[in-house]
């Protein structure tokens, strides 16, 4: 399938802004939960489309669904949700640039790359890169270790590449119930 530089909706034709930054931006705005959705589908509509992505009311969630397939690169397949990320392309970007240097001599911040090669190129990487060397430290399984100073070698470099978990705030009836059942139990300190 090639690159898309376009989406159409009916007879409107809307050009994309494929630099790979701009996908990454859209999926930071997906994945936060101090705006609400309809701020983050319009954020993310106007990025990748612009003014005239943002001032077709009309076309809006159709944009959208658009918007979803192309930072998916077209690939419609569900979502792992029980397995837990080894990387994170915010918290990772530094080891992803390490990784491009490295594997393919590209220098992100000087590249204007389409964001379905800079995604075929990051599954692409190889296992001596920083990144996926990282991701591997991420997901070993302890329990496959036998030597104890290697499994607790092991176990300090995952508490120091541990993923940071995405603050989720409460909203106002959340923290209201939070405290009352906090309150119920007669528990006074809050972890």
């Amino acid at each position: 399938m090639q690159n898309p530089e376009y989406v159409r909706i009916k007879d409107k034709k809307y050009k994309i802004n494929t630099d790979f930054r701009i996908a990454l931006k859209c999926n930071e705005i997906a994945q936060d939960t101090t705006i609400s959705d309809t701020e983050r589908g319009l954020a993310i509509i106007y990025l990748l489309y612009g003014d005239a992505g943002y001032d077709d009311k009309e076309n809006r969630q159709e944009l959208l669904n658009l918007a979803v397939k192309y930072l998916k690169c077209g690939d419609d397949e569900v979502e792992k949700l029980n397995e837990k990320p080894d990387m994170d392309l915010i918290q990772d970007y530094r080891l992803i640039e390490a990784s491009f240097r490295s594997d393919y001599g590209i220098n992100l911040t000087k590249e204007n790359m389409h964001w379905w090669d800079f995604y075929t190129c990051l599954n692409g990487l190889t296992d001596k890169c920083v990144l996926n060397r990282v991701r591997d430290i991420r997901t070993c399984d302890l329990n496959t270790i036998k030597d104890s100073k290697e499994r607790n070698r092991i176990k300090k470099l995952q508490k120091q590449f541990s993923l940071k978990e995405k603050e989720i705030p409460l909203t106002a009836n959340q923290k209201e119930a939070h405290d009352k059942f906090y309150e119920l139990m007669g528990i006074t300190e809050k972890e």
